[in-house]
């Protein structure tokens, strides 16, 4: 009867601080106290109606009885000889997504999922193995980087730096928690994070690219590429078949012209798949109609073998033709990768 009853609760933190006021008041309180709680429930995080010490036992009790706080648990963490920590988080409904905490000498990045699984069906990623079982709720996704700020703080002594959307799922697939995830990690009643300190990794859906164009969004923008000639896009990336190259280009062009704002691109070179002058020949003509960077990924193996990372010719050629074409590339060293938290191992042994 008591499960039943938690089943019919709804969860607090779907409400806008208005709703909140608006509750208390239909309760006979004063609307201020809508102001309190949700203070309690995004600034200072708390994970029960019991830690809220300045309302009163009888209003906690109001809330007890109509509400519950549906907060993540991290279930598992693993630390990396690297200094990495992956996050196996556990979700309301006991489904798991993992995150991860990056550091370096200078900053601390959170990498989030944003789905149970992922929508799409890149062959090289452990996390699309899994399909999609459900979105993240806006508050699951917030929950993640609180877990890894406090991570950061106790391990490395400084709050968490910078985000990026990168871990399980597509966050364009699940657009409007991402953006209401993003509007209270910098809102002033949130984290009040700089929009300039998240990126958004995508495989390129080029409608929801569009949009947030139109939107006007202040982060920044990564997708996830790989090759610049559709045949081998799409035998990588199936998907690709129904979101083209064409129409991926003509988004980001529209995305450019909006916004302003410089793209990266996520590349990885495998080898006897994209590794001949005519592959980076592709990237270098698709990078040119706006102002990018590219970042080659060192690829994380998920065990069948299927794909190989290039060798370090293959990797020089894509960097000094880049660079001869004046676009910036940076090559990236994968961390924890002994721990399964690379790019690409995400639920790999879960």
């Amino acid at each position: 009867m008591e499960q039943m009853d938690i089943a019919k609760k709804k969860d607090i933190r779907a409400l806008t601080k208005e709703q909140l006021r608006t509750f208390f008041v239909e309760q006979g309180d004063k609307a201020f106290r809508g102001n309190q709680v949700y203070e309690w429930l995004w600034q200072k995080g708390a994970h029960s109606f019991e830690a809220m010490t300045n309302i009163s036992k009888e209003t906690r009790g109001l809330l007890d009885a109509n509400f519950v706080i549906n907060h993540i648990r991290v279930d598992q963490m693993q630390r990396s000889n690297d200094g990495t920590i992956k996050n196996a988080v556990r979700l309301h409904d006991g489904l798991v997504v993992e995150s991860v905490l990056i550091p370096t000498s200078t900053r601390t990045t959170a990498c989030v999922s944003s789905q149970v699984g992922c929508s799409l069906d890149c062959k090289f990623c452990a996390t699309a193995r899994l399909k999609r079982m459900r979105n993240l709720n806006p508050d699951e996704i917030y929950d993640q980087v609180v877990a890894i700020d406090n991570e950061s703080r106790l391990y490395f002594d400084r709050p968490l730096s910078n985000i990026v959307f990168m871990g399980m799922g597509e966050p364009l697939m699940n657009y409007k928690n991402v953006l209401k995830a993003i509007d209270m990690i910098t809102s002033p009643e949130g984290l009040g994070m700089s929009s300039k300190r998240i990126t958004v990794s995508t495989s390129g859906v080029p409608k929801m690219i569009r949009k947030m164009a139109d939107e006007q969004v202040k982060f920044k923008l990564a997708v996830s590429l790989h090759s610049a000639i559709d045949t081998v896009r799409t035998s990588i990336m199936p998907f690709n078949a129904t979101f083209t190259l064409a129409d991926l280009r003509a988004a980001l062009e529209y995305w450019y012209e909006k916004t302003k704002s410089r793209i990266t691109y996520e590349y990885v070179v495998w080898k006897g798949i994209n590794d001949t002058q005519k592959d980076v020949n592709a990237l270098v003509d698709f990078c040119k109609f706006a102002p990018s960077k590219v970042n080659l990924i060192e690829y994380n193996p998920i065990d069948d073998g299927a794909f190989q990372q290039a060798g370090n010719k293959a990797i020089d050629m894509y960097v000094n033709t880049l660079e001869r074409n004046h676009i910036t590339v940076t090559v990236r060293r994968s961390r924890g990768k002994d721990i399964d938290a690379a790019c690409g191992q995400l639920a790999n042994k879960s």
